[in-house]
């Protein structure tokens, strides 16, 4: 019945899911919880009952018409969560040494694991051996080594899908985890074959599978979801600490509102960084049976080598970032030849 309900939605179904149903249950809460207390507070005095049955319709109007808000402004409050935007300099610069650090013990850690289970197996060589003997004395790894001696497949494979979520290279790296859970996906095509992915996002998912693309998009309205689940309940937070700051009517809903909703807005921002990890997969096959069609509607031929695809991409992703030059000759010998009309061979 879902994929039944998928297709006959359409597109309207990432809307509907990812930013209209959260909206309606941050609604529901607002309602339920805080609206007899907010209706004393100033800018809600004249707010429509919702919780009754004659505010049934009020309700629906007002979480479509908020969640097509929220669609629209997606991108702004994306960046929010990811760091990019309305975050201090010296905020993100800590974020992203943070995350740095973070991201190299993941690394230290689970070499010294297989290190030490191929030390267990066999001999080592004489540069494994220095790496070992410098990771079991490294003071960052001290608190973990009694916990990772102990560690199950299981553990190392959640250490790994912790470290999968960090893009490759410093250089890349956001100051939050749901920043660098995004990124990493971002930079992929560009990592593998010089693809430059966000630039030729619309070319390359016009072009590619159309299940290549559902794939995708079902796989964001997941993060949709709990991003719009997170930001509903910041809402209806300030809410909360409204009526407690203006009126000691509805205070104990208010105070128990507020504090299930500081505990869950945690863990919804947790649920939207695993969530992520579909979109990849979504992102990264696009890119892997996507650059085929796109190659094809550019009139280009993917070389063999996989060193001259990645200087073919290069030389696409240049011409829509910058003017035009005359070295963008050079991708003259990946073009296909021009295919015979009628009129050619009349």
């Amino acid at each position: 019945m879902g994929d039944i309900a998928k297709g006959a939605l359409g597109g309207a179904w990432s809307l509907l899911v990812g930013w209209v149903l959260p909206t309606a249950i941050n609604l529901a809460v607002l309602a339920t919880t805080l609206l007899p207390g907010l209706r004393r507070v100033p800018p809600f005095a004249h707010v429509v009952g919702l919780a009754d049955g004659r505010g049934a319709l009020t309700f629906l109007t007002a979480s479509l018409m908020l969640g097509l808000v929220l669609n629209a402004l997606q991108n702004p409050l994306y960046r929010i969560l990811e760091g990019y935007l309305l975050w201090p300099s010296r905020a993100y610069e800590y974020g992203c040494r943070r995350h740095q650090a973070i991201r190299r013990c993941l690394t230290d850690r689970l070499l010294l694991m297989r290190l030490e289970r191929r030390a267990a197996a066999t001999n080592l060589s004489a540069v494994d051996v220095a790496d070992l003997t410098l990771l079991r004395h490294s003071a960052h790894l001290a608190r973990y080594r009694s916990l990772d001696q102990r560690s199950t497949v299981t553990r190392r494979a959640l250490l790994q899908e912790r470290l999968a979520r960090y893009p490759v290279g410093d250089g890349h790296l956001a100051p939050t985890r749901l920043g660098n859970a995004i990124r990493r996906f971002e930079v992929y095509a560009y990592d593998r074959y010089q693809l430059d992915s966000q630039l030729l996002w619309n070319e390359l998912s016009a072009t590619a599978p159309e299940q290549a693309r559902r794939q995708v998009d079902t796989a964001r309205t997941s993060v949709d979801f709990f991003v719009c689940l997170l930001y509903g309940h910041v809402a209806v937070l300030l809410a909360a600490v409204a009526i407690l700051t203006s009126s000691a009517t509805g205070a104990p809903a208010a105070v128990s509102t507020a504090v299930v909703l500081a505990a869950l807005i945690p863990v919804w921002y947790r649920c939207a960084v695993s969530a992520t990890d579909e979109w990849a997969a979504a992102v990264r096959a696009l890119v892997n049976v996507g650059r085929h069609p796109l190659a094809a509607s550019l009139g280009l031929d993917i070389p063999k080598e996989l060193a001259a695809e990645r200087t073919m991409w290069s030389l696409v992703s240049r011409i829509p970032r910058i003017p035009y030059h005359e070295h963008a000759a050079a991708l003259d010998q990946y073009r296909r030849s021009p295919t015979p009309t009628a009129d050619d061979t009349a």
